[in-house]
């Protein structure tokens, strides 16, 4: 995975985003925490808002879900975590085994969660044109993956030239439709991004189904990020494209096995090596199909091809057709070079 590879080995990064599925309960995100380490997710990734930074008061609803909140910048507010409670669901991730990451959403939020030595950072589909706080995080050197999904190539191209050269950076295709349908997921964009930029790549799935993660695994991508619900009755805009836990454990089942297939590459000949006695097993050889007399010509009703295969190779009949036979043979005698009276040429 090049230069992310500090963190799982060379291997897929699965990443099990929490996002702000948790609504400002602490207590939830810690289970978001221990669900993605059950779940067998390398990393775990939340949002990090900061109401005074990132909003006016007037900012409005895109779509309102929350009842509790009058305005967008409200429910930022009430659903914030203090720097002590960013820390301590930093140090949660570390114990449970995970990497954990935050899509810091203003220049502030960059400096709370260099504070708290974040592993990574995501710069979400909205923020990629955001010069300052990618400055911001450019200065941290840690590592970046960028998602792509609101922007066109000029400004995914604007934001790698900025940061490329300066922190190890991975760009993954992302649709920013929750949930998104297959005919939008962009598989074909990775190898796209592969080739622009020359870097890790991977992708950012919010189809709430399993299937477009296995299938971006057999392309060889660095990062996989997912979103995570514990239920799908859960509260939140985001459930309808998520993941549940044990749809996730089948992802990093999937995405290993496929890694291990993917790595693995065979020759065909070489495959049925050690296959002969499950070819005796399966194939044919010529057998007669009646008693026959010393001397007789053999004729195609004469011979037919059963199992097992533990005679003449079943490609040597049309040479059978015609030779004479040294002896008597019985019916379903498996044919050999020592039944005839001439050799095969």
């Amino acid at each position: 995975m090049d230069q992310l590879d500090r963190f799982v080995d060379g291997k897929c990064l699965v990443v099990a985003e929490v996002a702000q599925a948790h609504d400002g309960s602490l207590g939830t995100a810690h289970a978001f925490i221990d669900a993605a380490a059950d779940a067998g997710a390398d990393a775990v990734k939340f949002q990090t808002h900061l109401a005074e930074a990132e909003s006016t008061p007037a900012e409005p609803w895109r779509v309102q879900f929350s009842s509790q909140d009058e305005t967008r910048y409200d429910y930022w507010k009430r659903t914030a975590f203090s720097r002590d409670q960013w820390r301590e669901l930093r140090d949660h991730a570390d114990m449970a085994g995970l990497v954990f990451s935050s899509s810091p959403f203003s220049t502030p939020a960059v400096a709370l969660l260099d504070e708290i030595d974040v592993d990574f950072f995501k710069v979400a589909s909205g923020e990629i044109t955001n010069t300052p706080m990618l400055d911001a995080i450019a200065e941290t050197g840690r590592p970046v993956v960028i998602s792509t999904g609101m922007s066109p190539w000029r400004e995914v191209d604007a934001a790698v030239d900025r940061l490329r050269d300066r922190v190890p950076l991975a760009v993954l295709q992302c649709t920013s439709e929750y949930p998104c349908p297959p005919e939008r997921i962009g598989l074909n964009i990775i190898e796209e991004l592969r080739k622009r930029y020359l870097l890790p790549v991977g992708l950012s799935d919010h189809s709430g189904t399993i299937f477009p993660s296995l299938a971006a695994a057999t392309v060889q991508i660095a990062v996989l990020e997912v979103h995570l619900t514990l239920s799908r009755r859960m509260f939140g805009p985001d459930v309808p494209a998520s993941l549940t836990t044990e749809e996730l454990t089948t992802v990093v089942e999937g995405v290993r096995y496929i890694e291990r297939a993917v790595a693995s590459p065979v020759q065909k000949d070489h495959l049925v090596d050690g296959f002969t006695n499950l070819r005796n097993s399966f194939m044919r050889s010529p057998v007669t199909t009646r008693a026959l007399d010393a001397g007789h010509r053999l004729t195609e009703a004469d011979i037919a091809l059963k199992k097992p295969a533990t005679g003449l190779p079943s490609d040597a009949l049309p040479q059978l057709i015609g030779r004479k036979l040294a002896r008597a043979l019985p019916a379903d005698h498996q044919l050999s070079m020592g039944d005839l009276a001439e050799t095969l040429r």
